[in-house]
C-alpha cells in the first residue's frame, strides 16, 4: 500500500508583474522592494537559506548595475529572476565542487612528520620576508639553481641572489649555525 504525501512549496507573495515603463532610480527602488522576497525565496529553494539572503541581493545588485537598460524590458522581474536563479545554481555547483575537494583531501593520508631539526629549519623558512622564503624553498627542496629560481619567481638572477644571501644570513643567525 503506498502513502501519498503532499509537500507544499513555501508561501511566498508574488508581487504583480510590472509593465515596461521608464522608472528611474525610484523606480529600482520600487521593484528591489517588490522583488526580494521572491528572489530570497527562489535563492533558498535552489541552494539553501545560508546563501539565499546574499544571492537575491547579488542578483539585485546586478540588475541595479545595469538598470537604464533593464528597466526598459517587458518583464525586468524575469531578468532578475533568471539572474539569481543563475547565481544560485552556480554557488551550489562551486560549494559541491569544494566538498569533493574536501573529501579528496581528507582520504589523503598524513605526510610523515618531520624529524625535529628538519621542522625547526623550516619554521625558521617560514619566517623569512615572503621572497626570501619562496627562493630559500626552491632553493633547499628542488635545488634548483639561481637561473631556474629566478625563472620560476619572474625575479632577476641578481635579486634571487640578494634574497638567497640574506635568508642564508637570517637562517645561519636564528639556527645558530655558521654559514657556508
Amino acid at each position: 500500500m503506498r502513502q501519498v504525501i503532499e509537500v507544499a512549496a513555501p508561501d511566498v507573495a508574488q508581487p504583480a508583474p510590472r509593465t515596461a515603463v521608464t522608472m528611474g532610480h525610484d523606480g529600482f527602488a520600487d521593484f528591489y522592494r517588490a522583488e526580494l522576497p521572491g528572489l530570497v525565496a527562489l535563492a533558498r529553494g535552489l541552494c539553501g537559506a545560508a546563501v539565499a539572503d546574499d544571492i537575491a541581493q547579488e542578483a539585485m545588485l546586478a540588475a541595479y548595475r545595469r538598470w537604464s537598460e533593464i528597466e526598459r524590458f517587458d518583464q525586468p522581474q524575469a531578468w532578475v529572476r533568471r539572474t539569481c536563479a543563475n547565481l544560485a545554481i552556480s554557488t551550489f555547483r562551486r560549494r559541491l565542487v569544494e566538498v569533493r575537494a574536501y573529501a579528496r583531501m581528507s582520504a589523503r593520508p598524513a605526510p610523515p612528520p618531520l624529524d625535529d631539526v628538519t621542522e625547526e629549519f623550516w619554521a625558521a623558512v617560514r619566517s623569512l620576508p615572503r621572497r626570501q622564503a619562496q627562493c630559500a624553498a626552491l632553493r633547499y627542496l628542488y635545488e634548483m639553481g639561481g637561473a631556474d629560481i629566478a625563472a620560476t619567481l619572474s625575479i632577476s638572477e641578481g635579486a634571487v641572489k640578494v634574497h638567497l644571501a640574506r635568508a642564508r644570513a637570517t637562517l645561519a643567525a636564528r639556527l645558530e649555525l655558521e654559514e657556508e
